[in-house]
């Protein structure tokens, strides 16, 4: 049985990718020491992201297969269009104590950037109000490092939170009701909707 996130130790842990994505969960793991830099090995068909790795004092490879071969616990971060290519190249050597984790597949790669949109957003409403830009990005980045904390952490639900913070005539309330004027609910859904659709027809090209 392959290791969770919770108990890797000295496990291998392996990333099909080596761009952006696959470096911040590299380096989230590494950080929560669920794992040491040094077993971390990712792959790369250039030296183009490498450095990225090497940097965080990662492994790193141009063989996919390597990965496979060396690591019992996989992830996939890699662009939905090149996912059915590598899955071909790797799959005589995937084994039942693999975990594989495409972070390309539709919602998990587009919610990042939706997040990071939304981030952005945030903070050039307080920079708009007065607020330094600097502070303004990384109170927004606090805020939803802590929410994401209490879901986590508190196993609650999402809606359950923000009854919680909506107080009777709060800017909280007063906030969540511009928002829902602008639809962000359904802008959210939808983005998911579409980018999971274009990510399905890239895979069958």
């Amino acid at each position: 049985m392959a290791a969770s996130a919770e108990t890797l130790g000295q496990q291998q842990v392996g990333l099909v990718g080596a761009g952006r994505m696959a470096e911040a969960f590299a380096w989230g793991l590494i950080r929560a020491r669920k794992v040491e830099a040094q077993n971390v090995l990712a792959s790369a068909p250039t030296d183009r992201n490498v450095c990225l790795f090497q940097a965080l004092a990662c492994q790193t490879t141009h063989a996919n297969r390597e990965v496979l071969q060396s690591c019992p616990l996989v992830f996939f971060a890699t662009k939905p269009h090149v996912l059915p290519d590598v899955l071909l190249e790797v799959a005589p050597v995937v084994t039942a104590e693999h975990i594989l984790v495409s972070a390309a597949a539709g919602v998990p790669l587009r919610t990042l950037e939706e997040v990071c949109a939304f981030s952005e957003a945030l903070a050039e409403g307080a920079i708009q109000m007065g607020m330094p830009s600097d502070l303004a990005h990384r109170i927004v980045a606090q805020t939803l490092l802590g929410t994401a904390k209490l879901l986590l952490q508190e196993n609650r639900h999402p809606a359950q939170l923000r009854t919680d913070v909506c107080t009777p005539a709060s800017t909280a309330i007063y906030g969540i009701h511009t928002l829902e004027q602008g639809g962000l609910r359904a802008a959210a859904m939808g983005a998911v909707e579409a980018a999971t659709n274009r990510a399905r027809e890239l895979s069958r090209k």
